[in-house]
């Protein structure tokens, strides 16, 4: 209640629930005829089943549960065991319960209400009737205990409310509400003698105890029956809820005793028609609802989500109407269109409402309805019936709107001002209505789309027509990705097309919906296409590849589709559904398979995604994919005429001309000490005084005699390159020089030289296994350091003998022609990089 934010979220039941009760360890609820209890607000701990007929109320009673259903049995239950403990049946012709209570300090007992109007109170340890109270010959809706004990308030169908003695069966105040029922009664507990009292038209009426009269009305504090109300104890705070899809929260700290809100949540009390992101940073949802509100919902916390009100022709009269009684609403919004570029200085959001020629601006900061009316001269002061708006857009600059009319008109507007700044072609510009409007990102071009099949390009600021594409079929609506000007188009016939506006010609055809395309987004870097039809289904299309990658069915259709601006979520609206619903997108956070579905591809029903955590099924699912998925494995050389590197990092080669210098940088000043180690007695002299005896010098002298013996041992890498003069497979000594390290390496070749144990075929084996890898190109800068570190060890034998000079020479010559071809390939790259940078396309 502090804050109004959810703080737990159990697991979903099988149905819808529609009877709820709480103690102070349990949450009790009810679908159908069957009763569960939540522990910890997560996991159901006990079921109870047992009634035949649908539970409508529900009380919690100590150990016990007691639950009545529409058949008029009660039967109380032993919340532990499950077990019934007692089960009692009424005659609906007589006694109907309609309500249930427990008074205050009154021992097992229970207090109950019927449709005929007497009540009657139960020992329900004994199972026995005490006393049968006669009532006032009108249904009882709802009872309440009263702050004083014996003190109860009875609602009655015909908006009494009766507070009642029950210990002496006398009626100690009656008072009366002219809205239908009493649905709700609640009293307030912080030394204010106050009951609140709930209607079916949404009113709350405010009642003095001590001076037995009406203080104030709260009117309208729902658009429908108030279905919950309490006081929370100690507090002036009124907590309500309705079928409105809200809850709210009430303080009474003002003159008069009536309460203000103080902080609420709320939805759309009918389903969206229309969502769409609002801004770059993927966190506010813009939502246009049945019930004629637009609202914003935040993807973040439920705190940031704001109402930006409902439509309304003249917005003074219509607050001196109230709610019930407004003649001047706006029907429902069908199409809306937002830019945050200037919403800080005017408008930033132009809506068209359903069969309405008028088109609103709203305000996102003011959180309300604009200033403007925007619609045609000649329709200023005659509204027609058969003409209406039909869509809209709004350019990225957010100073001009355009609107697309039934009749084929397309109206440019501005939007700090509202006046009309012309429009498109000589009277109209499609013969059919107008079904879409896009404008590009730099304000260049409008595209308007007309149901007799054309999609015609117009200059933004001449108004002149440059390009009309004829379509195979009418088109029902249309989406542009201004970023990569790509638009794309739903036809009536269910297919959809993609558009490049750059060449004003369809580069993808896409078929598979099964009935009408509802909504259309893009993915920010528009390689997606989602889509959402009658059908049920939402399918996502790969624009590169030209595939239908992803598809999967739901229960209800979607009747809208929006993807974040960040590309993290999906949100989807669907029929008959007031929630908006968000999917987030796998190929962020795992490795996904975006191979084109087959022709014969059945998607599976999927549920829609609620706020309990999801069962770890997906998860699985989503391995197997993973699964199944054929990973590449990238060959050694793609090909024989190409120069491939190494995967080898830069420091294994690198360096290796250098490593004197770094061999001389990084000696130590003195060489490490090996520390003493400590003997596990400490040695004592022997006396009266225990004293440590000193630690005697080692002759710590190594002899400086070298072994020969070691130095004359053939290292693996030699008796290699020795084999490799007469197999001529010199794939073995390559490996094992690039599984060293740089000093390894020096030290290798250094041993290939005749004083260094080495000898001349063995260098001459050497030079050929390098000039086998330049022929096969592969492992290219490995060979180059390799050669560069040769021939600065081996200079002066290589000069000197002739047959090492032969190879060096014929080395030479192949190593110019390959960096001779690599060269005009760079220059090449390079030359048309530049042109490309600097040439005026």
């Amino acid at each position: 209640v502090k804050k109004l934010g959810i703080v737990a979220v159990s697991n979903a039941l099988l149905e819808d629930i529609t009877c709820l009760a709480a103690d102070r360890m349990l949450v009790f609820a009810s679908y159908d005829n069957v009763l569960h209890a939540f522990a910890r607000n997560k996991e159901v701990v006990h079921t109870y089943e047992g009634h035949k007929a649908k539970i409508h109320l529900l009380l919690p009673f100590g150990d016990h549960v007691i639950s009545v259903d529409t058949a008029n049995v009660l039967i109380v239950w032993d919340i532990q065991s499950e077990e019934e403990y007692l089960q009692m049946e009424f005659d609906k012709a007589i006694f109907a319960v309609s309500a249930i209570l427990h008074p205050s300090t009154y021992l097992n007992k229970i207090l109950l209400g019927s449709e005929q109007g007497t009540l009657q109170l139960w020992n329900i340890r004994s199972n026995k009737l005490l006393y049968s109270f006669a009532g006032w010959g009108l249904g009882v809706t709802t009872l309440q205990q009263a702050p004083a004990v014996d003190v109860v308030a009875v609602g009655l169908v015909s908006g009494h409310i009766v507070v009642h003695n029950i210990k002496f069966d006398e009626t100690l105040m009656k008072f009366q509400q002219d809205w239908g029922p009493i649905t709700a009664i609640s009293f307030r507990t912080d030394g204010h003698q106050v009951m609140a009292a709930g209607s079916p038209v949404g009113h709350i009426a405010l009642w003095d105890l001590e001076e037995k009269k009406l203080i104030s009305q709260m009117r309208n504090a729902h658009s429908t029956a108030i279905a919950g109300m309490s006081f929370v104890p100690g507090e002036p705070l009124l907590i309500t809820n309705g079928a409105d899809n809200a809850i709210r929260v009430w303080i009474f700290d003002g003159p008069g005793g009536t309460g203000r809100i103080l902080r609420s949540r709320m939805g759309h009390s009918a389903p969206p028609t229309k969502i769409r992101y609002h801004g770059q940073n993927g966190e506010h949802i813009l939502s246009a609802g049945q019930d004629g509100t637009l609202q914003s919902f935040s993807t973040v916390h439920e705190r940031f989500n704001k109402s930006l009100g409902r439509g309304s022709i003249n917005k003074k009269k219509s607050k001196r109407k109230g709610l019930q009684h407004d003649t001047m609403a706006l029907p429902p919004i069908t199409a809306f269109a937002s830019e945050v570029a200037r919403q800080n200085d005017w408008d930033g959001i132009v809506a068209c409402h359903q069969g309405y020629i008028t088109c609103t601006t709203w305000n996102y900061q003011k959180t309300s309805m604009g200033t403007h009316k925007l619609r045609p001269e000649a329709f200023s002061k005659n509204k027609p019936l058969d003409i209406y708006a039909t869509a809209v857009d709004i350019t990225t600059c957010g100073n001009f709107a355009v609107i697309g009319m039934s009749t084929g008109q397309v109206d440019v507007y501005n939007m700090q001002s509202g006046i009309h700044r012309g429009c498109y072609g000589k009277e109209r510009a499609h013969e059919g209505a107008v079904r879409g409007v896009a404008v590009d990102g730099l304000n260049q071009l409008t595209i308007t789309a007309g149901s007799e099949g054309l999609i015609k390009f117009w200059k933004f600021k001449t108004k002149d027509l440059v390009h009309s594409t004829d379509l195979s079929s009418s088109p029902s609506a249309i989406l542009l990705h201004r970023d990569s000007g790509i638009l794309g188009i739903a036809f009536d016939d269910f297919s959809i097309s993609v558009l490049d506006i750059e060449t004003r010609k369809i580069v993808r055809r896409f078929s598979g919906h099964h009935g009408r395309i509802n909504d259309m987004t893009f993915s920010p870097d528009g390689r997606w296409l989602v889509t959402s039809s009658m059908d049920c289904t939402i399918k996502t299309w790969d624009l590169p590849s030209g595939c239908l990658i992803d598809c999967f069915l739901l229960d209800s259709a979607a009747v809208s589709v929006t993807m974040s601006p960040t590309g993290d979520f999906l949100a989807s609206s669907h029929v008959d559904d007031l929630g908006i619903y968000l999917w987030s997108n796998r190929s962020l956070y795992s490795l996904v398979s975006l191979r084109p579905l087959p022709a014969d591809y059945e998607p599976a029903t999927v549920m829609l995604p609620g706020t309990c955590p999801v069962q770890d099924v997906d998860a699985a699912g989503a391995e197997e994919t993973c699964g199944e998925m054929i990973e590449y494995d990238s060959p050694e050389q793609l090909g024989e005429q190409l120069v491939t590197l190494s995967l080898l990092p830069e420091s294994r080669w690198k360096n290796l001309l250098n490593l004197d210098i770094i061999k001389k940088k990084n000696k130590p000043r003195e060489p490490p000490k090996v520390p003493k180690s400590a003997p596990f007695f400490i040695p004592t002299v022997p006396g009266l005084i225990p004293r440590y005896a000193a630690p005697e010098q080692e002759n710590d002298t190594q002899s400086k005699v070298v072994n020969l013996g070691v130095l004359a041992q053939k290292t693996d890498f030699y008796i290699h390159l020795e084999e490799a003069l007469s197999t001529n497979k010199y794939t073995a000594p390559l490996n094992l020089l690039k599984d060293m390290g740089p000093s390894n390496i020096e030290i290798e070749l250094r041993g290939l030289a005749p004083e260094g144990g080495g000898s001349v075929e063995v260098m001459l084996s050497f030079l050929r296994m390098i000039g086998m890898m330049l022929n096969k190109k592969y492992n290219f800068e490995l060979a180059q350091a390799y050669l560069a570190l040769f021939l600065k060890l081996h200079l002066k034998i290589l000069s000197s003998d002739p047959s090492l000079l032969e190879e060096v020479s014929r080395l030479s010559t192949q190593l110019e022609e390959t960096w001779i071809n690599l060269q005009t390939l760079f220059n090449q790259s390079l030359c048309v990089l530049k042109y490309m940078k600097s040439a005026l396309l």
